[in-house]
């Protein structure tokens, strides 16, 4: 049965079952909403999970251009956009604003000015048709869109890797999740952002318009990691949580090592490019296979994953790294856990899984606000409720 406040907000269809007998069934649309950084986007599901209709504005192009995400700009982007993106991804569904069912939003985390079009432009929206409001955390979204594509029950862990985020938890349920492993300075996106930048790698003839990861990614593939040893990260603290600070510097040090050696100034590309992006890319997917090999044995030697297909899901714009997700598979392999990754298109940020997580909150009844109600974003907000406790050896 439907909430009361919910009933009316759906489309009714008839369906034939196995007896080839009609009936009727209700189903429910949820327009998802996302503008936590510099996508903006947007997209329309029903609660079995199909896309409708869907858009996406990228920012990619004009923060590259400009050296970094500069959080005006990605603001002025998204005001400039969010109603086209938003309107596209309704026309492309087919449904009206009148038929859907509630409005899901991305409130927390990310830049305070992004979230800020977001959620003003979509209480706006709910107000003027008078729809359920859902306000969705980002991280959350991204844990739980692989149980749109695929049969996954509670509880399997979970890996979030992005440019802002690199955690290890278990999803216990659709809001609940314990710590296991965090970051403890920078996110392994960011890493690999950064070192794109200080090799210079815009300036690449095969990568001028791609992300620095995804430069680093290329690349790699016809370096040899072997060239130079970075050292893993946190090699004598045995817990799940991630640093790739040191990383860095390192990383930093070889470069201006070898620009002094090659006469080169920084800015220009060096002849060993492809060496050092293939020994940090190795170096950064070691440190994360791991940390959540340390995370899978914790969670086996407490029992918190199930006998029956344990499972490991990795997802944010990091898991799109083919790389590292085929180290990654090695641990599972070892372990004895599936491994699932969302399709590389859904681990960057989208409305499609922001309107997911909506559809699982509607199912369970959980976070659903009138459009009365009033929401404030959270630039910085925690996923987990509770920390692990002893996964120290």
């Amino acid at each position: 049965m439907l909430p009361c406040a919910l009933n009316g907000a759906a489309r009714c269809c008839m369906e034939r079952c196995a007896s080839g007998r009609a009936f009727s069934t209700v189903r429910r649309f949820v327009l998802g909403i996302e503008t936590s950084c510099d996508e903006t986007g947007a997209a329309v599901l029903d609660d079995t999970g199909a896309i409708l209709g869907e858009s996406l504005h990228s920012q990619k192009q004009t923060h590259l251009d400009a050296g970094g995400i500069i959080p005006p700009v990605a603001q002025q982007l998204h005001r400039e956009n969010i109603s086209r993106v938003v309107q596209e991804a309704l026309d492309r569904s087919g449904i009206e604003p009148s038929e859907l069912t509630a409005v899901a939003t991305t409130v927390k985390p990310g830049l305070a000015l992004s979230l800020g079009i977001g959620l003003d432009f979509s209480r706006k929206f709910v107000r003027l048709h008078e729809k359920p409001f859902i306000p969705i955390h980002h991280m959350e979204a991204h844990a739980l869109t692989v149980r749109m594509l695929h049969p996954v029950d509670f509880p399997f862990l979970v890996l979030l890797v992005s440019g802002g985020h690199s955690l290890l938890a278990l999803a216990k349920g659709i809001d609940e999740f314990l710590l296991l492993g965090q970051t403890l300075d920078a996110a392994a996106g960011d890493t690999l952002d950064k070192i794109a930048r200080r090799l210079s790698l815009r300036n690449h003839p095969e990568c001028s318009s791609l992300s620095g990861g995804q430069a680093i990614e290329l690349l790699a593939k016809e370096g040899d990691r072997l060239a130079f040893h970075f050292k893993s990260p946190m090699g004598q603290l045995y817990d799940c949580n991630f640093s790739f600070a040191g990383l860095r510097n390192q990383v930093t040090l070889a470069i201006s090592k070898k620009e002094r050696e090659e006469g080169v100034e920084k800015g220009q590309l060096l002849s060993c490019v492809k060496d050092i992006a293939a020994a940090s890319q190795h170096t950064v997917a070691s440190h994360i296979a791991k940390r959540t090999h340390r995370a899978i044995l914790f969670c086996k030697s407490k029992g918190l994953l199930p006998q029956h297909n344990p499972t490991l899901v990795v997802s944010g714009g990091v898991a799109s790294n083919e790389y590292i997700r085929q180290t990654l598979k090695i641990v599972t392999d070892a372990t004895g856990l599936h491994l699932l990754c969302p399709p590389s298109k859904f681990c960057t940020d989208n409305g499609v899984m922001i309107a997911w997580n909506g559809i699982e909150r509607l199912k369970q009844g959980k976070g659903i606000m009138s459009h009365s109600e009033e929401v404030n974003y959270e630039p910085n907000c925690r996923l987990w409720n509770e920390t692990a406790k002893g996964y120290r050896e």
